[in-house]
């Protein structure tokens, strides 16, 4: 059979392997293995066969525990059934799989193997979640490669087949799920030819049926099912065997070779490696650099770690092993070791000379592993007693565990050519660079890899793209640091980070600048400009940023600087290069419209011609070095300085262990955004003083609250810079006399969404887009240094009830990470203005845990007092249970000090027995309850001998009224988190919950939920839902107690404001459901243009908004009041065909899109019917009366 290569990653390799075993997937979405789940649904709905003839029928379920019940019941009733996860992904899994493991079952479990949740969430890769799930009875089996991932996936569901033991085939999350490779595919008719019919055969007939009935799952007692469990050791006595006979015919097919464990190296090596996953291709390299330079070293990978065969270990361990070092991917506290060392050293127990064991950690979280770490490992193999439970990668100076590592060496091929791109992100830089791999890849006979690396920003953050070109299979598992060419996408990150440190002799460094060559040679750092010299390298400058503007891009530069690429790197013909860009571009954005089309072919066509070289002079060598400049208006605390600001610059590699002191617990000091000033926006909002009316719109839609109104007396206008006196106007309305008002935007910290100057309701705009240089020039970032820390927010003249009154209240959430024009953030800006000083906020994992609180970024602050948003997050699936415990907590401490107040009050002073009775009236009033505090702390701290002092003061964080919150997106409260949340809306317990209803899974790259509607297209539906969305506020208000609010900002900022008070204040539980846009819907124009989509979701009836207050329903009141207008049906269409993910399904499939359309606007006219209805209905019968006496 004729070779087929193809180029992708890893999580595709393995849903191409399953795809042709699986009949049934259960899936539920979880970084870094949810492509695993697309890639089959996707082929599912273009009707691909696997190897039974039919496509796999998919079905999402709403937790990952749910989809192991739906793949344990699958098999159960004799479908070959899969599933794909990572992380609590697999923990929530492990119910089930004792269970699919005790009864035998072929079920097949692929792991985007990575990091669990501990001290913090990591969404990277390491081993510790498939260890964790070592002891279910799965076998498991590890792919260290792309293409390992495509030639062991059929072997793990051979395997199983035959073997009927469930197996785990892992591979490493993001090093190789989402590493590009080009790849052999391995053909269907192999796996057809390699398949156990009979053993097929005989599954199907022992599976649940009710024409062979038989009894499963049965309780045993004592007596028995000791024996039971024993009675199932020869599956796993054979089943080695059975894997080794798979991996002998893969090996014959492929001339790869695979064993259970196989050996790599010197024949006669003393020292080896024992180690899994991705790092053993880096070791390869290492083994072939030292063996060149004669020692004698190798390495040992188990691909079968369960069963774990010592018959096959022993078949490849060279009888002159003297010294073992032991690599585990893991960490397990308090053990005398990690899994594989422990393995590794029992199945030496009792072997005359056995080899000394140490065992080592690497690579937690995906942390590099480059070959110098693997040199430290051999090194240390050297020494006679060689140090045990070490770790590499990181600096250990607080228990001195880590290995020294010296300088980073690449040991790739020598013809090999390394690339690194540094890109803003979402402007498309890792898009395009994923492009020119499928294009080298798929289109020539050239080899290509490519791996991406991102900060934790949601978009607007920093992303390096690394990528190897050669005309050999690429080996380098690890980061690019000594690229042949290196290509910045944002001029200013030349200060802030690295980028040309690690360039070759002779390299090549492009340079998107908005300058011409003589600016840019003055605007680019010494340190740069040495390097440049020193490495005698080509520098070359193009205005990708200008260039897409003029051709009607916007801020998307990536196929400008892709096209400039190839003309630049050489590694194809040019001509051929823009053949193969248009043919991939056609292939990437033709459902999006000819037009995009057509861009990306311009873009294409001008990318190589506005590159200017500029002449690198020799003399930039000799250059002094820069002279930092620390701007004092942003130096933070030691914390921010010492841990936030190098993590920032790329740096937090290189911090020690002992940065962490007194922060092991993970916990992270408030308000670190202040800091970061990361100058994203390219086009930052003017304001235009004389067109303003004063209506502060523009603070309330502003996502990141970098737009804010100011109220600034005399002596605060005395001291304001000179731009904030000559811009400033007399504030409108008597209550606000003799004070001005100026609407002041931090430049440094905008995104450039445009949202602001959209929403501005003034004929002649108030606010225009200008560019970021321009507003910088003009000293707004002045202005607002001055204003956001110099001048107080007056929030205590105008009502907070209104839009104007609430934004003059300080934000206590800001400058985070989420995408530029995000929907969600402004809801949770406004409740931190609201009552921000008092909030605990339990938050679902998700886009809102992730702006929330990634490392090192904090934009939750505390306000002048020192109080704010105390924020946590604990799960996924439990977040309504972590509040619920958060707030049964706090009260009771409260009632502790309700308790001590009413035994104290005969014996304590007059004074302060008076401020106990009014608490115990107020204790539940949060305003009354902080006045009381305020009152009572001192006076109890002059009078400690006072009744019941010592207890209260010891307390004292608890007496004011705390307003707790639960956060999260419809994918935790509609779906995995649904259980708990309908516990928790049940119990009546006084919290609040947000729900930020994007109707789509945002932060695990946009699956389909229960908040989903029919029609839309996401991962997981293809081919657009087919069922409609829950109604979760009609859902909450069958409880009867519950107050229910459905809101728009958009549509209504008034409705939104009153809801989220009322809410507040409501004694039971509330529920805030918030329409929130996302960059997942694709609105047209961008997120930019989503205020008019989201006015539009309310008008044609899509988004209806609305509060349900039960206690109306006591005073014979109907508790249902719908805000607006009948809606205007004849929209509904044009709203829909507003977003990609309604109108590509019409160009794909227009007759299926039309009856889901019908179906989606039907559901959307049969809730507003039922909903009107309800706020029709008389309520007057429901009239509580009150006895006479009561």
């Amino acid at each position: 059979m004729a070779k087929v290569m193809k180029t992708m990653d890893g999580n595709e390799a393995a849903a191409y392997a399953s795809y042709a075993f699986t009949e049934v997937a259960g899936i539920y979405p979880i970084t870094p293995s949810s492509p695993m789940a697309d890639f089959t649904d996707i082929w599912a709905s273009q009707g691909k066969k696997n190897l039974f003839g039919m496509p796999v029928k998919v079905v999402e379920m709403q937790s990952e525990g749910g989809a192991a019940g739906t793949v344990h019941g699958s098999l159960q009733a004799g479908a070959l059934t899969t599933t794909y996860t990572a992380s609590q992904g697999l923990l929530l899994k492990i119910p089930n799989m004792y269970k699919m493991a005790g009864g035998l079952l072929p079920s097949v479990i692929h792991v985007a193997a990575r990091t669990l949740a501990t001290h913090a969430l990591s969404i990277f890769g390491d081993h510790q979640d498939v260890y964790a799930a070592r002891q279910t009875g799965y076998a498991m089996l590890s792919s260290g490669s792309v293409q390992q991932v495509m030639d062991l996936a059929g072997v793990a569901h051979l395997s199983a087949i035959q073997g009927r033991v469930p197996f785990m085939h892992f591979f490493d999350g993001f090093r190789t799920s989402h590493e590009i490779q080009k790849i052999e595919v391995m053909d269907y008719a192999v796996f057809d030819r390699l398949l156990d019919k009979k053993a097929v055969q005989r599954f199907r007939d022992e599976a649940l049926n009710p024409e062979s009935p038989k009894t499963r799952g049965t309780a045993q007692n004592d007596d028995i099912y000791f024996q039971g469990r024993e009675a199932q050791n020869k599956f796993y006595d054979a089943l080695p065997d059975i894997v080794a006979h798979y991996m002998a015919e893969i090996s014959k097919e492929t001339g790869r070779e695979y064993k259970p464990f196989t050996y790599y190296g010197a024949k006669d090596a003393d020292r080896i490696i024992v180690a899994m996953g991705s790092v053993t291709e880096c070791l390869k390299e290492t083994i072939d650099y030292l063996m060149s330079k004669g020692e004698k070293v190798g390495l040992i990978t188990p691909h079968l770690y369960r069963p774990f065969s010592i018959k096959y270990l022993m078949d490849v361990m060279p009888e002159s092993v003297k010294k073992i070092a032991v690599l585990d991917r893991t960490k397990e506290s308090g053990s005398i070791g990690e899994p594989l060392f422990l393995d590794m050293r029992a199945a030496f127990y009792g072997h005359k000379n056995a080899p000394i064991i140490v065992g080592g950690r690497y690579g937690l979280s995906s942390k590099d592993v480059d070959p110098a770490q693997m040199l430290a490992v051999y090194e240390n193999l050297k020494l006679e007693n060689p140090k045990n439970d070490f770790t590499i990668g990181i600096v250990d100076d607080v228990t001195f565990k880590s290995l020294d590592v010296k300088e980073k060496i690449s040991l790739g091929d020598a013809e090999t050519k390394e690339c690194l791109f540094y890109g803003l992100g979402a402007d498309g830089t890792v898009g395009a660079n994923k492009s020119s791999i499928k294009i080298i890849g798929d289109e020539t006979d050239m080899y290509a890899q490519a791996y991406f690396a991102y900060d934790s920003k949601k978009s607007g953050g920093f992303t390096r793209s690394h990528l190897r070109f050669g005309k050999k299979p690429i080996r380098s598992t690890y980061l690019v640091s000594n690229p042949h060419f290196v290509a910045c996408s944002v001029a200013a990150y030349l200060e802030l980070y690295e980028v040309v440190d690690g360039i070759r002799e002779h390299g090549t460094f492009l340079l998107n600048s908005i300058w011409d060559a003589e600016e840019t040679v003055k605007r680019i750092p010494n340190r740069v400009k040495k390097i440049l010299a020193n490495k005698k390298a080509k520098f070359y400058i193009i205005n990708a940023t200008k260039l897409a503007h003029d051709i009607g891009l916007g801020n998307r530069s990536n196929t400008i600087m892709q096209s400039a690429f190839f003309k630049l790197a050489e590694i194809i013909d040019f001509e051929q290069a823009q053949t193969f860009m248009k043919k991939q571009a056609y292939k990437s954005y033709h459902k999006k419209g000819e037009q995009i089309v057509e861009l990306n072919y311009k873009a294409i066509d001008v990318g190589a011609n506005g590159l200017i070289q500029v002449e690198v002079d020799p003399s930039w060598a000799n250059l002094p070095d820069d002279v930092k400049k620390e701007d004092s208006k942003y130096v933070g605390t030691e914390f921010v300085e010492k841990i936030v600001k190098p993590i920032n610059a790329a740096r937090g590699d290189s911090l020690p262990v002992s940065t962490f002191k007194g922060y092991e617990d993970g916990t992270f000091e408030h308000g670190t955004t202040e800091y970061e000033k990361r100058g994203v926006g390219v086009m930052v909002p003017k304001w235009i003083e004389e067109n303003c009316i004063q209506c502060n719109q523009c603070a309330f839609v502003c996502p990141h609250a970098v737009i804010r109104p100011f109220l600034i007396n005399d002596a605060e206008f005395a001291n304001a810079p000179e731009g904030v006196k000559t811009h400033a106007l007399e504030a409108k309305g008597k209550e606000l006399k003799g004070l001005k008002y100026k609407i002041q935007v931090s430049s440094l910290d905008c995104t450039g969404c445009d949202l602001c100057a959209e929403a501005c309701p003034t004929k002649e705009k108030s606010l225009v887009m200008v560019p970021l240089g321009e507003s910088l020039e003009a000293g707004e970032q002045v202005n607002a240094d001055y204003l956001f820390k110099k001048v107080t927010y007056k929030d205590d003249i105008l009502s907070k009830s209104t839009v104007k009154g609430a934004q003059f209240a300080q934000p206590l959430f800001e400058f985070h990470g989420a995408c530029p024009g995000c929907g969600e953030t402004p809801y949770i800006t406004l409740a931190t203005r609201l009552f921000g000083d008092s909030m605990m906020i339990a938050n679902a994992t998700g886009c809102s845990s992730i702006y929330g609180g990634s490392a090192p970024s904090t934009p939750y602050r505390k306000n002048s007092e020192g109080h704010g948003p105390a924020w946590g997050n604990s799960l996924f699936e439990d977040n309504a249970e972590f509040g619920l415990g958060m707030h049964v907590a706090t009260e009771t401490m409260r009632h502790r000090i309700h308790s001590v107040m009413e035994a104290s009050l005969e014996k304590a002073p007059n004074a302060i027995a008076a401020l106990y009775k009014d608490w115990i009236e107020f204790r539940d009033d949060r305003v009354k309850s902080t006045e009381i505090r305020n009152l009572l702390v001192p006076l109890l701290e002059a009078n400690p001998a006072a009744a019941g002092a010592d207890v209260i003061l010891s307390l004292k964080q608890y007496i004011a009224k705390k307003s707790q919150w639960i956060f999260g997106g419809d994918g935790w409260a509609y779906d995995i988190g649904y259980g708990g949340l309908d516990h928790v809306i049940a119990s009546g317990e006084d919290v609040n919950i947000l729900v930020l209803d994007t109707e789509v899974y945002s932060n695990t790259g946009g699956q389909s939920s229960k908040s989903s509607r029919a029609g839309s297209i996401a991962q997981f539906t293809a081919a657009g839902k087919p069922s409609q969305k829950k109604d979760l506020g009609y859902i909450a208000m069958t409880y009867g107690n519950v107050f229910v609010a459905q809101i728009n900002s958009n549509a209504s900022a008034a409705q939104t404001i009153k809801a989220f008070e009322a809410a507040e204040a409501y004694p039971g539980v509330s529920l805030i459901i918030a329409y929130s846009p996302c960059i997942a819907h694709g609105i047209k124009g961008g997120l930019g243009k989503s205020g008019n989509q989201g006015e539009l979701a309310t008008k044609c009836g899509y988004w209806p908004i609305y509060t349900y207050d039960p206690r109306l329903e006591q005073e014979g009141k109907n508790p249902v009041k719908i805000t607006g207008k009948e809606p205007d049906w004849s929209l509904y269409d044009d709203f829909l065909m507003n977003e990609v993910r309604y109108a590509s399904l019409k160009k794909s499939n227009p007759e299926h899109a039309q009856a889901l359309f019908e179906h989606n606007k039907k559901d959307a006219q049969r809730r507003w019917r039922q909903l009107n209805r309800l706020a029709s209905a008389d309520f007057s019968n429901e009239l509580v009366e009150v006895k006479e006496g009561e």
